[in-house]
């Protein structure tokens, strides 16, 4: 393999066969079979499924509901969002650093916990006594919560890069500020705007776990519907049609995207570094402080909610909930710490199958440069735009031959590190990449064999790299619900599993043993991310 002395050919076909291998069987061909048990019966195509998903108005009207639903969040977040993106942009004020990093936390929390989060803080014995169980307006408000960092921090990156030149020429020239927006700023901002509205749409369109908490089955969305069709009423021929249906929803989204990206890509100069300005009018200082507050309401409220609703009990507040995970809670077929002990373990699995198989792909994607590198890129994408539950009900399906894992505890990290594994490519690509050549040569021409140059020069970056690759994949294996919903036993729970669980049957202790175990799982969650932060810190500080 060109591009790194020490990867010889024999290494290079390892490093593409493996990846490939393990793609090939966990991603594309459950996907394939999908497929395959909806439209091919008695040798022949057979498109009856579409016809009865597209023939039952109850069917179509899951559809309607996801797209509009999807549309409505996207907007509402926009809305919310883009006020305090320009606040990140334009101005300094102090504990500017603090508050971009809190915006993330949201987000990297497992939907389950967000799903909780808001219904404790909007049940009827939330703080705000209303009571939005089961309604549109519970959904959308958590969407907000879970993507408000994607359009904050896509929008003001890119905003605060902009020429604040152009602005002040149109303002010399007699244009007013609002004038000047919307003629210069905006048309400047619509691809970073575009992207974030596409992931936040792409989001929202596969939600699952926080529309069937907060939603139910009677708002349920083409994922939910897709699970409720596979495990509910196993009738595995209209899941696969509603599974297409999504794809074909995924793919059109991603291809308005591009279009949009090529034919509205706005050519300017950029700052090579932000300059925020410290605000100087009182008008100034009233807006950076109404949209921190509103920042801290709409995501620190949930948390702490939450937190509350663990601790809270029939005799006040107390850590009876937490002491009790130990012991057979009602709804759970184990105690709740079995669930912590299988997260954890399942978790440490993923992240070594995620990190092993991802820095191979990485290496090829790195150090191969070409055709090669850029279809292994774009394959192992393909897992983030796919629906997790569409995955694990492939798993359900195509996994029972020649050796049948879906009773096996390894189909569980398994499908975690299907979903990890770009995760780990996007970290240590650009690492792999950043490695200057001269440095091989140099060593080379002193008399290094390849392995010692791999091992003193790109060892200890890609070392870096993979650690921050692990931890992200640590972090989506906790969380991850979709396809753990379809494969978990119930002798065997996750976290979001066990949580689900206890949320579904009525009663106090159920509730806040939930809560109990939301709390540790978004704790756990918590700690993984800061110590992704503090190794991307360090990373950059050595490189």
């Amino acid at each position: 393999m060109d591009g790194h002395p020490s990867l010889n050919r024999i290494g290079g076909i390892a490093l593409v066969a493996i990846p490939l291998a393990f793609l090939g069987y966990f991603f594309v061909y459950p996907l394939l079979t999908v497929l395959v048990t909806g439209f091919w019966a008695d040798g022949r195509i057979d498109l009856d499924p579409i016809a009865t998903v597209l023939g039952r108005s109850a069917l179509l009207n899951v559809a309607w509901f996801t797209l509009w639903q999807a549309l409505a969040s996207t907007l509402l977040t926009l809305l919310i969002a883009l006020p305090a993106a320009s606040v990140m942009a334009r101005y300094e004020f102090p504990g500017k650093r603090l508050v971009r990093a809190a915006i993330v936390i949201p987000f990297v929390l497992p939907t389950v916990v967000v799903g909780s989060a808001f219904l404790a803080l909007l049940g009827p014995d939330g703080p705000l006594r209303l009571d939005l169980r089961q309604t549109v307006w519970a959904i959308l408000i958590a969407h907000v919560f879970f993507n408000y960092s994607i359009v904050v921090r896509t929008v003001s990156t890119y905003w605060e890069r902009i020429d604040p030149s152009l602005a002040e020429a149109a303002q010399m020239l007699g244009a007013g500020k609002v004038q000047t927006f919307w003629r210069i700023t905006l048309p400047m901002l619509r691809p970073a705007i575009a992207s974030a509205a596409s992931l936040v749409f792409l989001f929202t369109f596969t939600s699952f776990g926080i529309i069937l908490i907060l939603g139910g089955l009677e708002h349920a969305t083409i994922e939910v519907e897709i699970w409720r069709q596979a495990t509910g009423l196993i009738n595995f021929e209209v899941a696969a049609a509603l599974a297409l249906l999504q794809i074909l929803g995924i793919s059109l989204t991603l291809f308005a995207y591009s279009r949009y990206q090529e034919r509205r890509a706005v050519q300017f100069t950029h700052q090579a570094h932000a300059r925020p300005f410290t605000s100087t009018t009182r008008v100034e200082r009233w807006r950076i402080a109404a949209n921190i507050v509103l920042m801290l309401a709409l995501l620190g409220t949930p948390i702490l909610v939450l937190i509350e609703r663990s601790l809270r009990s029939t005799d006040g507040y107390s850590l009876g909930a937490y002491r009790d995970l130990g012991t057979r809670i009602e709804g759970l077929a184990a105690p709740a710490t079995t669930a912590i002990w299988n997260s954890a373990r399942f978790a440490a699995v993923a992240t070594m199958l995620a990190v092993a198989i991802g820095l191979a792909a990485a290496t090829v994607i790195a150090y191969r440069r070409g055709w090669l590198s850029r279809s292994f890129d774009a394959l192992l994408m393909l897992p983030l735009g796919t629906s997790a539950v569409t995955l694990g009900f492939g798993f359900l399906l195509a996994l029972d031959s020649p050796v049948d894992l879906r009773s096996s505890l390894w189909i569980i990290p398994i499908a975690h590190a299907m979903v990890a594994i770009p995760f780990v490519v996007r970290t240590a690509v650009p690492v792999m990449r950043s490695v200057r050549h001269r440095l091989r040569e140099a060593a080379a021409t002193l008399g290094a064999p390849p392995n010692r140059v791999w091992r003193e020069i790109d060892l200890p970056l890609v070392a870096r790299a993979g650690l921050i690759g692990a931890g992200f994949a640590f972090a989506v294996s906790l969380g991850e619900f979709g396809a753990t919903s379809f494969l978990a036993l119930p002798s065997n729970p996750t976290l979001p599993t066990a949580i689900f669980r206890l949320l579904s049957r009525p009663g106090a202790e159920s509730f806040t043993g939930a809560m109990a175990l939301s709390t540790i799982l978004m704790a756990a969650t918590a700690v993984t991310i800061l110590l992704i932060e503090r190794l991307r810190t360090d990373s950059l500080e050595d490189f």
